[in-house]
């Protein structure tokens, strides 16, 4: 299986502000090129700050991908217009620093994409200050990201904002949940393919910031014959085969109903074994049939209550599709306040 690192992670800045209206080019933050007039930047070239798009592509994220949602998270929320509320109620000229706050107790992620959604919205340079990092532990009432900017475009952007922002945090929580469960032992907990569609990176990204690790990330990078393709190939081992001959330099990892299945597919040479809907005894079997020769992954019947048995058992992963399909979100908010002097 590819891993994040192993993937390529783009760091050329600066970058172009897909989608970005022309009269309006957006605004950076401290570090940005354009601000200082650098040769080679210019305010419509800028995009993101590149210190910022570092610190993305360094958490193995696109930030060309960020930007891009950022700037269809916004657009939605405009829908071609303008924050009506803001424009009658906030001086034009006004200034506030804005603090993303935890309400609750967590575990943060998406600090840096949170940035990156008011970089797209600030008309005019604004200053950031970093309380916590993204896998962080934060306690309600805690301090995560100030912000100082002009007060309508914070307002404008504060939705987009958090909306991402608790979204990642809240599946950065549940993973971290599991994680703990299965301290002490060698599984680890990992996502699937149950993501949201156009945040499947974002969403990966935040499994790891709770401890979890992530499976494939697209239907190309590894395979995973599942029951429909059993059914289709005629037989799971038949299946297996049909892949590894096709693609015989792939990972591939193979579901399995039953401990015969188990066997079947050990002696085909599959890399990774999908124990699926398997009991915590018949979990300790097949990891005894195995003994080593692949690696084996639990799928089904699994919760917080039932996860150390699993994971006590010797199996290498958990498979947990509600990391990213059922977690609620983290509740996060943000305070206004004026300006720091």
């Amino acid at each position: 299986m590819s891993t994040p690192e192993e993937r390529p992670r783009p760091v050329d800045v600066p970058l172009i502000q897909i989608g970005a209206p022309a009269e309006s080019s957006g605004g950076c933050g401290d570090a940005c090129g354009c601000a200082g007039g650098e040769e080679g930047y210019d305010e419509l070239e800028c995009g993101l700050d590149p210190a910022l798009a570092a610190m993305l592509a360094d958490a193995g994220l696109d930030p060309v991908q960020v930007e891009d949602i950022a700037h269809l998270a916004l657009s939605e929320d405009l829908d071609g217009g303008a924050d009506v509320t803001s424009l009658a109620t906030v001086p034009q000229d006004a200034v506030a620093t804005g603090d993303f706050t935890a309400r609750e107790a967590g575990t943060v992620a998406g600090l840096q994409i949170a940035e990156a959604v008011l970089s797209v919205v600030c008309s005019d340079a604004f200053t950031v200050e970093r309380h916590v990092d993204d896998g962080d532990r934060v306690e309600a009432g805690q301090k995560l990201l100030s912000v100082t900017a002009d007060t309508r475009d914070l307002l404008t952007g504060e939705r987009s904002a958090l909306n991402i922002l608790c979204r990642l945090s809240g599946i950065a929580t549940a993973t971290r949940a599991w994680s703990d469960a299965l301290e002490g032992t060698k599984a680890r907990v990992r996502d699937t393919r149950k993501t949201t569609p156009g945040l499947r990176a974002l969403e990966k990204y935040a499994v790891r910031c709770g401890g979890g690790v992530n499976h494939r990330m697209s239907l190309s990078d590894a395979a995973l014959v599942k029951d429909n393709h059993v059914v289709a190939a005629g037989g799971v081992a038949a299946a297996f085969k049909a892949v590894r001959n096709a693609y015989p330099d792939l990972a591939i990892e193979v579901e399995v109903d039953t401990l015969h299945q188990v066997r079947e597919v050990l002696d085909a040479g599959a890399d990774l074994i999908l124990l699926d809907n398997f009991t915590p005894a018949e979990t300790e079997e097949a990891v005894a049939i195995v003994a080593g020769r692949a690696a084996l992954e639990s799928s089904g019947r699994l919760s917080l209550d039932n996860a150390r048995a699993y994971a006590e058992t010797g199996v290498d992963y958990l498979a947990v599709g509600a990391l990213t399909h059922s977690s609620p979100i983290l509740d996060i908010g943000l305070d206004l306040r004026e300006a720091d002097v």
